[in-house]
């Protein structure tokens, strides 16, 4: 990632080979980063320090990530909290959006994944950040409403533009149905899994992706944007 100076993340987890990993692999990146080992450390440390981004553990003694992630949404005015768990439930899925925690990685995982996720986070909710950005021929700028495709400005609804963009900022990676969802039309969305059908084929036809060669389908798993 680029432009990343100033950006604040903080870890929270009681595993200390896995903080020290995630610490030294962000601060070679350029983030700023503070560490916490359980849950009131967490909390107290995040008032002082004020985060953009929470990478937290759901499973700690004493309070758990879910309190943790309640208090951080509380008190903080603006932070993106992804949740870690060796669970990949759905009910606990559901639980961390309900109560705030705006993406969900499941242990064991990539160093790579994470730090796709952290950018997709910081260029959502923090897109001040970041004036115009640029995936392959994809250009995003998020003060403006507008996705810019091979020089092109395309002509999107609100709805298609925020899909676009949650699907090209994580480009490379499979989102399941349920995923889009739940990060573009939000968790309490009460319609139907097939409207994701619909916006997709429209967004086709817009990027004359004929061939589905730039956002693929990924029979039984989601969807997937490969940028050329």
């Amino acid at each position: 990632m680029k432009n990343v100076k100033g950006v604040k993340i903080l870890l929270v987890d009681d595993e200390p080979h896995i903080t020290q990993f995630l610490e030294l692999g962000l601060t070679n990146e350029g983030f700023e980063v503070a560490v916490a080992n359980d849950g009131m450390s967490a909390v107290n440390l995040a008032i002082d320090f004020h985060p953009h981004i929470v990478v937290l553990d759901v499973m700690m003694p004493g309070m758990d990530g879910w309190e943790v992630c309640r208090l951080l949404k509380k008190n903080l005015n603006n932070v993106a909290i992804i949740m870690l768990t060796a669970k990949d439930e759905v009910d606990d899925r559901v639980k961390g959006l309900t109560i705030g925690a705006d993406d969900y990685v499941v242990k064991p995982f990539s160093f790579e994944e994470l730090l796709a996720r952290i950018g997709a986070r910081l260029r959502n909710q923090f897109p001040a950040l970041f004036s115009e950005v640029s995936f392959g021929p994809f250009k995003i700028d998020d003060r403006r409403k507008e996705i810019i495709f091979f020089e092109q400005v395309l002509e999107l609804s609100p709805t298609e533009y925020e899909l676009l963009k949650y699907l090209v900022i994580n480009h490379g990676i499979v989102l399941s149905k349920t995923t889009i969802l739940d990060q573009v039309w939000g968790y309490d969305f009460g319609g139907e899994e097939n409207i994701v059908e619909v916006y997709i084929r429209s967004l086709r036809e817009k990027l004359n992706d004929k061939e589905h060669r730039l956002i693929r389908t990924l029979r039984g798993a989601g969807y997937r944007v490969d940028l050329p």
